[in-house]
C-alpha cells in the first residue's frame, strides 16, 4: 500500500503531563528531632503546544503517531527540596492549521503565521508539600497533596493551504500545468481526471511581488455536498486573496462550455460559502481561459470573451503549453496580493493559552444535583475547585481526608446540602470526569455538630480558632471556666456522695494533709472527664 506524503487532516490524541506528588516530611537533625514540617512541593507537568514552523507542510508526522504527551513533573523531596517540572512538548504545524475539538466541532484556534503557538492542553500542577500547607492552625501537617493529572482532549488538526492565489476549475482543466508553468513547483501532470489528489502550491514572482499559488484539485458539480475531492480540498482556498478560474476551452466532453463551467464552479463556491460561513463570494476573480494554442479553443475563448467581461470579470487568454498570456496573467494576480497585503499590516505571532469555561448558568463555584430514588438519594457535587481538590487527596491518609472536608465545608457544599434536604448517610458523589460521574469518589454524608472548645481538628488545628469566631481572650477563659464550673455541678448531682460527703476540688494545697476528705471512686458512667 501506498505510504501518503501529504495529510491535511488529522485527529490527534493529546495530554499534558501529570503533576508531581508534594512529600509530607519533618525536619530532623540533633538535638531536634521535630524541627518542624519541610517537605517540598511536586513539580508541575509539561504542557502540549503547537507550534507553527516554517519548514512544516503537512500532518503526516501526526497520522503516524496520533498519541502525545507532555513529559511528567517529578516529587517533592525533604528539606524544602521541589520537584523538577516536566517538559513542555512542542509539535510543530503547518502555516494554516485549524485546531477543532474532535468531539464537539468547536474550533479552539486558527494557526497563522511562523511562530504562532497554543498551549492545547496544560500540564497538571504539582502537589503542595506538607511544608506549603502549615499555618497557624496547622502547625505539623502529616500530609501532603497529590500533583493533578494533566489536560486529555482529542482534537483535529486540519490544514488550510495558506495561498494567496487558488486555482479552481474542473478535472483536467490544466490547472497543475499552468503552475508548473509560473513557478518551479513540479505537480504531476496527465491526460487524465483527478490527476492531483493533493493541493499544490508554487511560488511565483511578478516585478517586485512575490506569492503563493495554490492548485486545488478538480471540482465538479456537487462537490459542495462531497462529490469528488471538492469536500476535502474546497477549504484549502478559504485564505486565498484572489481566485482564478482556470476554464479549458479544448474540451471535447458533451454538454460543456466555458460558461456553463464557470456556472456550475461559482455555484459550489457558493454553496460551501454558505455552508461554511466564509465570505469566498467577496473575493477578486480572474478567469483564465486555457489552452489557446488550439485553433479551435482560441475561437472559444474570442466567442465567449464578451460575455465574460459583461459579467465584471477579468478576462486572459492563456496557454500552460506556449506560456502566451502568463505574463500578464501574473501581473494581475500580483496586482490583487499588494492590494489586499497593503491593506492588511502584518500581524505579529501569537501566542494562545486555552483555559477552562465556566458553565453556562453556573453562579457560584459548585452546583449540586440530587439523583437516585426517593428513599435513597444520591447527590452529585459539580465544579473546577470540588473535582481539583478531590484529585489532591490522598485518601490513605486520614488527616488528608479531614482536610479535603474542610476545605468543602468552607466553600459551602455543606450547607447546601443541608438547604436541599439532605441528611446524614446520604451519599455525596464528588470529582466525577463525566456525564456518568466516572472516576468521582463517594462519601457518606456526616454534617459536622458543634463541639466543646476543647475539642482538637487536624494536627495542629483548634476549633477554637475559627475564622467565624471573633471573642476574645477573656471571653474565651470566662465561657470555659463557666462551662466546666456547670460540669463540676452536674457531676455533683450525679455523685453518690452522702449528704455529709463532699467533693473538694484541688486547691493547690501540697502539704499532703488528707484529713475530712473523703475519696469517692467514681464508676464509669459518672467519670466523664
Amino acid at each position: 500500500m501506498a505510504i501518503p506524503s501529504f495529510i491535511d487532516r488529522v485527529t490527534l490524541q493529546v495530554s499534558g503531563g501529570s503533576g508531581g506528588h508534594g512529600v509530607a516530611s519533618v525536619h530532623r537533625e540533633k538535638f531536634k528531632p521535630l524541627g518542624g514540617p519541610d517537605g517540598g512541593n511536586g513539580g508541575h507537568g509539561g504542557d502540549v503546544i503547537l507550534r507553527v514552523a516554517a519548514d512544516v507542510t503537512t500532518l503526516i508526522d501526526y497520522h503516524h503517531e496520533p498519541r502525545r504527551a507532555g513529559g511528567k513533573g517529578m516529587p517533592g523531596a525533604g528539606s524544602n527540596r521541589s520537584g523538577a517540572n516536566g517538559e513542555n512538548l512542542v509539535l510543530p504545524v503547518p502555516d494554516g492549521t485549524v485546531v477543532r475539538d474532535a468531539a464537539t466541532g468547536e474550533q479552539l484556534a486558527d494557526l497563522i503565521g511562523v511562530g504562532t503557538e497554543v498551549v492545547i492542553a496544560a500540564g497538571g500542577r504539582g502537589g503542595l508539600g506538607n511544608a506549603a500547607l502549615a499555618s497557624s492552625k496547622r502547625k505539623a501537617p502529616g500530609f501532603a497533596l497529590k500533583g493533578e493529572p494533566g489536560d486529555e482532549l482529542s482534537v483535529t488538526l486540519e490544514l488550510k493551504v495558506v495561498a494567496d492565489i487558488g486555482l479552481v476549475g474542473f478535472p483536467s482543466a490544466g490547472k497543475s500545468s499552468l503552475i508548473a508553468a509560473l513557478s518551479r513547483a513540479r505537480p504531476k501532470i496527465a491526460d487524465y481526471p483527478f490527476t492531483t489528489l493533493v493541493p499544490n502550491l508554487g511560488v511565483v514572482t511578478a516585478g517586485q511581488t512575490t506569492f503563493t499559488v495554490a492548485d486545488v484539485p478538480g471540482l465538479i458539480e456537487g462537490a459542495s455536498e462531497g462529490k469528488g475531492l471538492g469536500h476535502d480540498f474546497l477549504r484549502h482556498i478559504e485564505r486565498c486573496a484572489a481566485l482564478v478560474h482556470v476554464i479549458d476551452c479544448a474540451t471535447v466532453e458533451p454538454g460543456r462550455d466555458p460558461l456553463t463551467d464557470l456556472d456550475v464552479i461559482e455555484n459550489e463556491l457558493a454553496r460551501y460559502a454558505e455552508a461554511t460561513e466564509t465570505d469566498l463570494l467577496d473575493r477578486p476573480r480572474l478567469v483564465a481561459l486555457n489552452k489557446t494554442d488550439v485553433p479551435d479553443a482560441a475561437e472559444i475563448a474570442e466567442f465567449v470573451r464578451a460575455d465574460l467581461v459583461a459579467r465584471g470579470l477579468r478576462v486572459f487568454d492563456v496557454s500552460a503549453a506556449s506560456h502566451a498570456g502568463l505574463r500578464e496573467l501574473s501581473f494581475a494576480m500580483a496586482d490583487i496580493v499588494t492590494s489586499r497585503r497593503d491593506a492588511e499590516p502584518d500581524a505579529p505571532p501569537t501566542r494562545i493559552v486555552l483555559r477552562p469555561r465556566a458553565e453556562a448558568g453556573v453562579d457560584a463555584e459548585f452546583t449540586v444535583v440530587r439523583k437516585g430514588p426517593e428513599d435513597a438519594p444520591q447527590w452529585v457535587v459539580r465544579g473546577e475547585k470540588p473535582k481539583r481538590w478531590v484529585r489532591q487527596t490522598d485518601f490513605s491518609n486520614d488527616e488528608a481526608v479531614g482536610f479535603l472536608a474542610d476545605r468543602l465545608n468552607r466553600l459551602g457544599i455543606e450547607d447546601r446540602l443541608l438547604q436541599l434536604g439532605a441528611e446524614a448517610g446520604d451519599d455525596v458523589i464528588i470529582g466525577g470526569t463525566g456525564p456518568e460521574d466516572d472516576g468521582a469518589v463517594v462519601f457518606d454524608f456526616d454534617p459536622q455538630t458543634p463541639a466543646g472548645a476543647e475539642v482538637l481538628g487536624p494536627r495542629g488545628g483548634d476549633l477554637r480558632f475559627d475564622e467565624n469566631d471573633r471573642r476574645t481572650n477573656r471571653q474565651r477563659r470566662d465561657d470555659l471556666a463557666a462551662r466546666r464550673a456547670a460540669e463540676a455541678e452536674a457531676l455533683q448531682a450525679r455523685s453518690v456522695l452522702d449528704d455529709d460527703d463532699y467533693f473538694e476540688p484541688d486547691d493547690g494545697d501540697d502539704s499532703g494533709s488528707d484529713e475530712g476528705v473523703e475519696v469517692v471512686q467514681l464508676d464509669e458512667e459518672t467519670d466523664a472527664r
